[in-house]
């Protein structure tokens, strides 16, 4: 990688953190102003002024990987890791620092969702897993963040506005019913509780809602409805049973975005700090490979034939036989009479899950016998799609 480095460009950033919002004055908003207080650690070199980042890269020669500290987001990203022969070890389960022996020089931190893409921002991480809800809420399309891998396959959930199914909203099951209500007026906004004061109204701008006032509320946002404090809410759906269990729905056009865990990292990181990109795509190679293996099986037979372009022939004949690029045909050889032999030969495909049982009476019926089936665990390409995206991105 060493080679790409005389192409490195240096790139400069602003993040604005405080959650007020500038609208025209045909789009009323109120959401509190919030003070912010960087988190960082003592080794960043980060000035706030007048409420942005004037971030450089930390003075240290180590890696840092920021991770989800708790919940089910954590323990899943563990195990992605585990599934990736990247094993956390860590002295004290208390500890918030942790090591993966197979990464050399890589630091493992243990920290909320919202203070990964913050201390991404301010240089005090270089790499991070969180949702793709919190990159864009605390992110706010900055972009010095880069996603790395889009789909890692877990956490996934959808940022949903939801209405009561009562009252005046009885019949409204669209944004653009909810938009053209009457009632929405300066003096009396549509109330939205929501934890997304940077998400919610900007998608509401952009959708065209007027006249709406944002609120948040501590503990379940479900219940502020019910209790007149909110018309609706903003938040995270998984299975909606929640919304349906407090008489909420979601309507038409109302999903502002579709999230799951992604790799996210900083560009500056990327450039600057040394080792920062090859230990990325070792990453992303491990993730990539695993995560495209899943649900794929290796189907291995015996069949009877002539040569291995005769028993190709009937094999690709099955369109549920062709494998990633075609079947693998070899002989089995026997000693007959004293002579070595190759009346049959070894089929191997791979299969995804979902065709396993088609894909299996398919080679029975064309003479395949022996049939053994076994999980894959990872499928590595000459070169991921997502690694060339990721260079394409840095310009390199």
């Amino acid at each position: 990688m060493s080679l790409l480095q005389p192409y490195f460009q240096q790139f400069a950033t602003a993040f604005t953190p405080a959650f007020s919002i500038s609208c025209p004055h045909s789009f009323y908003v109120s959401v509190s102003k919030r003070s912010f207080i960087s988190c960082c650690s003592s080794q960043s070199q980060t000035a706030v002024v007048n409420g942005t980042f004037d971030s450089k890269i930390a003075e240290r020669d180590e890696i840092r990987l920021g991770l989800p500290s708790k919940g089910r987001m954590a323990a899943d990203t563990l195990d992605l890791l585990k599934d990736c022969q990247l094993s956390i070890k860590q002295v004290n389960p208390r500890q918030y620092v942790a090591q993966i022996p197979q990464l050399s020089n890589v630091e493992v931190w243990f920290q909320r969702p919202k203070d990964i893409v913050r201390k991404l921002l301010s240089g005090d991480l270089d790499l991070g897993i969180v949702g793709l809800d919190i990159v864009s809420e605390y992110g706010q399309g900055n972009e010095d963040l880069i996603i790395v891998h889009d789909a890692l396959e877990y956490g996934d959930c959808r940022l949903s506005l939801a209405i009561p199914k009562y009252g005046i909203f009885e019949n409204i099951n669209s944004l653009r019913k909810l938009a053209e209500m009457p009632q929405w007026t300066i003096e009396k906004p549509l109330r939205v509780a929501t934890g997304f004061t940077y998400l919610g109204p900007k998608f509401m701008k952009e959708n065209g809602l007027k006249h709406v006032a944002f609120s948040t509320a501590d503990g379940a946002l479900e219940a502020a409805p019910a209790m007149g404090i909110a018309d609706a809410i903003l938040d995270l759906v998984s299975s909606g049973t929640t919304l349906k269990e407090n008489n909420l729905k979601e309507i038409e056009g109302g999903v502002v975005l579709e999230s799951q865990a992604v790799l996210v990292a900083s560009r500056k990181a990327l450039i600057r700090r040394k080792g920062a990109l090859d230990t990325t795509h070792e990453i992303l190679e491990r993730f990539e490979a695993h995560l495209r293996a899943l649900g794929q099986f290796t189907v291995t037979a015996n069949m009877r034939g002539s040569s291995a372009e005769e028993v190709a022939e009937r094999v690709l004949s099955q369109p549920s036989l062709a494998g990633l690029q075609g079947p693998t045909i070899s002989p089995v050889f026997c000693k007959r009479d004293g002579k070595v032999a190759a009346d049959y030969y070894a089929i191997v495909i791979c299969v995804p899950k979902k065709a396993l049982y088609k894909s299996v009476q398919q080679l029975r019926a064309i003479g395949g016998s022996g049939v053994l089936i076994s999980p894959l665990t990872y499928i590595f390409d000459e070169e991921t799609p997502r690694w060339r995206e990721l260079l394409s991105k840095l310009g390199i």
